[in-house]
């Protein structure tokens, strides 16, 4: 199918008509699923969307298509977008480029860690370690591992790996949940010292779901 093929399509099974023309569009990062704004579009954002893979809205108070990061640059990579069962409503997942909101926050609806979902959370502590990569070893402990190499953190996930079975075994649970924190989070600086992420392997696990 041809993206203008795809358009139409899309386009069609939309009820404009009940919605006056403008579909509200839910924005959502495509890796961690948070929820970073709602905006609304015709059908000439939907029809630029998709044809710039940038997300376009109209806005409402310009009364004008609006390509959202055409000034700041932040713009919101287009990754996927579905119809609701109704057929008015849409959500668009993206890979987000910069800081959603004005002020400068990754969502519109808020920056409380205590509200965020756990894979939020995850996301945003893996986009921490990655930023921690060449940084001076005597600012941080995460600093610290990668610049002792691959091998001293590869030893530091064995040796929380053996403290999380210790813990389970003996049935101490907070043992357990404590040391299943610091194997994960080691795990995830030793993804991030090999240009991997927790996407690739949930990738993966998706993919041996779907061949089970």
């Amino acid at each position: 199918m041809s993206q203008t093929d795809g358009t139409a399509a899309l386009a069609e099974r939309i009820d404009w008509e009940k919605i006056d023309g403008l579909v509200p569009a839910v924005v959502q990062n495509a890796t961690s699923g948070q929820v970073l704004m709602l905006g609304y579009m015709n059908q000439d954002a939907l029809a630029k969307t998709l044809e710039t893979e940038q997300v376009t809205f109209w806005s409402r108070t310009k009364e004008r298509l609006w390509t959202k990061g055409e000034t700041s640059g932040n713009v919101l990579q287009l990754k996927h977008i579905d119809l609701d069962c109704d057929k008015d409503t849409l959500l668009v997942q993206v890979d987000p480029i910069g800081p959603t909101c004005h002020l400068g926050t990754e969502s519109c609806f808020g920056e409380d860690n205590e509200s965020k979902p756990a894979l939020v959370f995850l996301h945003q502590l893996e986009q921490v370690l990655a930023s921690r990569r060449g940084s001076d070893p005597s600012t941080s402990y995460t600093a610290s591992l990668y610049a002792k190499g691959t091998k001293r953190i590869s030893q530091k996930v064995g040796e929380e790996g053996v403290e999380v079975a210790l813990a389970a075994t003996s049935g101490d649970k907070e043992e357990l949940i404590n040391e299943s924190a610091d194997l994960m989070y080691h795990l995830m600086v030793l993804l991030q010292d090999q240009d991997f992420s927790l996407q690739d392997v949930a990738n993966k696990l998706k993919e041996r779901h779907k061949s089970s």
